[in-house]
C-alpha cells in the first residue's frame, strides 16, 4: 500500500482516481522497501488506530510487517477526556502522545497528512498536503489498509452551528474552548456596566455522555477561575450552564438508571436541564429552541450526534451507512474490499445475530484495535480470519468531583468513589496499552506529584 501525497490543494474523487500523476510518492525508508514485509497502512491516530499501531509495532514491526501511521495532527489526546482539556482539568499539552516519539520506541512509522481518498486497484492512499503556522507545506510522509478516523460532530445542517458553536472533536477545539472560556470570565470581571443577558453563560447542546460530563466540569472549572481574585461579579449567581436534549432523557444510550443519578446531581449543581426540544438555529448571541424560543449564550458546545468524516462515503466504491461509517463483517472487513478493514467510531459493524451496530465508544475501539491484531497474524500465516466478539463491559459517567455513576457486567450499579475510580482506570488502561505498564506506573506516579505544585486548573 502506497502513500502519496498531492503537490496541490484537496481535489476531487475522481481526480484522485484518476491522475496518479499529480502526485508523488514518499520516499521509502530501508524496510519499506523491502518486498518481503506486509505493509499494513493505519489511517487515524485515535484510541483504537494508536492502539492498533503500537502493537503491531512491537509484536511484529522489527520482522514480518512494516507499519505507517497516517495522522493529521502532531500528537494523540483521548477523546474521551477532551471535555476535561475544554474545561482546563486537563492540559493537552503535558498529557498528549506524540507520534513522532512514540512510533520511533514502538517499532513502526508515522507520517502527518490528512487521507482524502484511496485508489483501491493500484494500492494507493491519497493525502492531502499538510502546511506549518507559516503557510508553508510540510512535506507528508501493500497489503493491508485500515481505517480508524474515528468520528466528528454532527450537526445536522443546523443554521449557524459550524460557525457559532465549537465542536469537541480536536484538542485544537477543546483547547480553544477553554481559551474563550478564561476570555469570558475575564472580561466579565473586568468590565464596570451591567453583564449582558448571554455573558457567563454557556449552552452545551447534546446530552450524550460528552455533554453532560462536560457540564458538571465547567460547573467547577468555572468557579475555579472565578476563585483567583476574579471578585468583582457574583459568579455564583450569574454563571448559569444549560443541557439541551433533543431526546426525552439525558444519556439516551446509557441505562436509564445511570440518566436519572446524573440529572438529579446536575439540577443540584444549578444546571438547567432543557430535553424533548431541538435547536433550529445557533446565532452568535445564542441559540434559538423550537420556532420562538431564544436562549443567550456567550459560549455554545456542540455534542449532539456524530457521524464519521464525509470522504468516507465516497471511498472508491465501499459501503457506507447513513452517517457515513464504513460497512464492516464480522471479521472488520469493510464491504467490498478483502484488504481494507476499518475498526472504532468509523466502523459500522452488526454483528451476526441483527440488532443495532456497535456503539461509538472507546472499549469497543480498544476491543476491535486488539481483535485487529489476531486477524493480521492470520493473513501473516495464510489462515482464515477469526470473528470480532464484542463483550459489553457497562457504562460509567463522571461528572467532575460531585460523583461517578456506573453499571457494570450483569447490571451492577455502582457509584462514588468506586465508580471514580473505575472511569479512571480506563484511562490508565488505554495508556497501559500505548505506553506499556512500566511507563504509564511511573507516568502515573509523576502526575500525583507534580498535581501538588501546580494550578487546579489550566489557566492560559
Amino acid at each position: 500500500m502506497q502513500i502519496i501525497t498531492p503537490g496541490m490543494r484537496l481535489v476531487p474523487e475522481a481526480v484522485l482516481a484518476n491522475n496518479a500523476a499529480l502526485f508523488r510518492t514518499i520516499p521509502e525508508t530501508p524496510s519499506h522497501a523491502d518486498t518481503s514485509l506486509h505493509r499494513v497502512v493505519i489511517v487515524g491516530g485515535g484510541a483504537g488506530g494508536l492502539e492498533l499501531a503500537t502493537r503491531l509495532g512491537r509484536k511484529f514491526g522489527k520482522r514480518r510487517l512494516s507499519v505507517t501511521l497516517v495522522d493529521r495532527n502532531r500528537t494523540h489526546i483521548w477523546k474521551p477526556l477532551l471535555h476535561e482539556v475544554a474545561s482546563g482539568a486537563l492540559s493537552a499539552s503535558n498529557d498528549a502522545v506524540e507520534y513522532i516519539a512514540h512510533a520511533s520506541r514502538h517499532h513502526y512509522r508515522y507520517r502527518i497528512g490528512e487521507v482524502v481518498g484511496i485508489d483501491r486497484s493500484r494500492r494507493q492512499v491519497f493525502v492531502a498536503p499538510s502546511f506549518d503556522d507559516d503557510g508553508r507545506q510540510i512535506i507528508p510522509p501493500r497489503d493491508t489498509l485500515v481505517l480508524a478516523v474515528g468520528s466528528v460532530s454532527n450537526d445536522f445542517g443546523t443554521p449557524g452551528a459550524a460557525r457559532h458553536a465549537i465542536a469537541l472533536d480536536t484538542a485544537e477545539q477543546a483547547a480553544r474552548f477553554n481559551k474563550r472560556m478564561i476570555d469570558a470570565c475575564l472580561r466579565a470581571n473586568a468590565q464596570y456596566e451591567q453583564l449582558s443577558p448571554s455573558q457567563l453563560h454557556c449552552v452545551i447542546v447534546g446530552a450524550g455522555a460528552t455533554g453532560v460530563e462536560l457540564a458538571a466540569e465547567l460547573h467547577k472549572s468555572m468557579r475555579e477561575i472565578a476563585s483567583h481574585n476574579l471578585d468583582n461579579i457574583d459568579f455564583e449567581r450569574l454563571i448559569r450552564i444549560t443541557l439541551i436534549e433533543a431526546g426525552p432523557r439525558i444519556l439516551p444510550a446509557l441505562p436509564e438508571h445511570l440518566a436519572r443519578a446524573s440529572a438529579r446531581l446536575l439540577v443540584d449543581l444549578g444546571v438547567q436541564i432543557r430535553c424533548g426540544i431541538r435547536v433550529t438555529e445557533v446565532t452568535g448571541e445564542g441559540i434559538k429552541l423550537g420556532e420562538k424560543l431564544f436562549v443567550p449564550a456567550e459560549l455554545v458546545v456542540w455534542s449532539a450526534g456524530i457521524k464519521a468524516p464525509d470522504f468516507l462515503k465516497t471511498l472508491d466504491g465501499l459501503e457506507t451507512d447513513r452517517i457515513n461509517r464504513l460497512v464492516v463483517d464480522e471479521t472488520l472487513q469493510a464491504r467490498g474490499d478483502e484488504n481494507v478493514f476499518a475498526i472504532g467510531d468509523c466502523a459500522s459493524c452488526v454483528l451476526p445475530g441483527g440488532g443495532d451496530p456497535l456503539p461509538p465508544r472507546a472499549q469497543t475501539a480498544h476491543q476491535q484495535a486488539d481483535h485487529l491484531v489476531k486477524v493480521i497474524a492470520a493473513r501473516l500465516e495464510g489462515r482464515a480470519a477469526p470473528a470480532f466478539r464484542y463483550r459489553d463491559f457497562g457504562s460509567l459517567v463522571s461528572l467532575a468531583d460531585y460523583g461517578s455513576f456506573g453499571s457494570l457486567i450483569g447490571g451492577l450499579k455502582i457509584e462514588g468513589l468506586l465508580a471514580r475510580l473505575m472511569y479512571r482506570s480506563l484511562y490508565k488502561l488505554h495508556l497501559k496499552a500505548v505506553h506499556g505498564l512500566a511507563k504509564t506506573t511511573l507516568d502515573s506516579i509523576g502526575e500525583i506529584v507534580a498535581r501538588r505544585s501546580r494550578p487546579r486548573i489550566k489557566l492560559h
